[in-house]
């Protein structure tokens, strides 16, 4: 049996909704929790972690920050690890100075992921975006099924 582990943070649920997309492909009992749900001894012994925040100012969430930290060194060596978020189109926005912005500094997914191979993990598919369609939603069209195409691409 394949131990699988899934963690989000979100504000206005749109994170959530894509976390509960990727988690029911991943296996009816996968775990979807929020950080302040997870204690760090449940990382032990997982083959699979997935972890997916909201971008705020192109950056995770605080909570998701503050459980990437309290990850131990080398504690997900083995594991399979893997990252999302959801962030605001800058096309669809028509706005570039959010484009010229989220071209330099970036979204959630891609911080996530460095921290998760940092404390040892091994990559196992690049990080997504999930974009929602202005800062409090809702989802664009198709996401919550492009979310669950991205989780079937995980487990390959």
């Amino acid at each position: 049996m394949t131990s699988i582990l899934l963690i989000y943070d979100s504000y206005f649920g749109n994170t959530e909704k894509i976390a509960q997309a990727i988690g029911s492909v991943l296996g009816e009992d996968v775990p979807v929790k929020r950080p302040s749900d997870v204690k760090v001894e449940e990382l032990s012994g997982l083959e699979y972690l997935v972890v997916g925040a909201p971008t705020r100012a192109f950056r995770p969430s605080d909570a998701i920050k503050v459980f990437l930290k309290t990850i131990p060194p080398g504690a997900l060596k083995g594991v399979k690890v893997a990252a999302f978020d959801t962030r605001m189109d800058p096309e669809g926005v028509g706005n570039p100075i959010l484009k010229f912005m989220a071209g330099i500094f970036g979204y959630a997914a891609e911080p996530i992921a460095k921290s998760l191979v940092k404390k040892g993990g091994a990559l196992v598919g690049e990080p997504a975006g999930f974009i929602v369609l202005g800062s409090k939603g809702p989802l664009r069209d198709g996401e919550l099924e492009r979310a669950a195409e991205w989780a079937k691409s995980l487990m390959g």
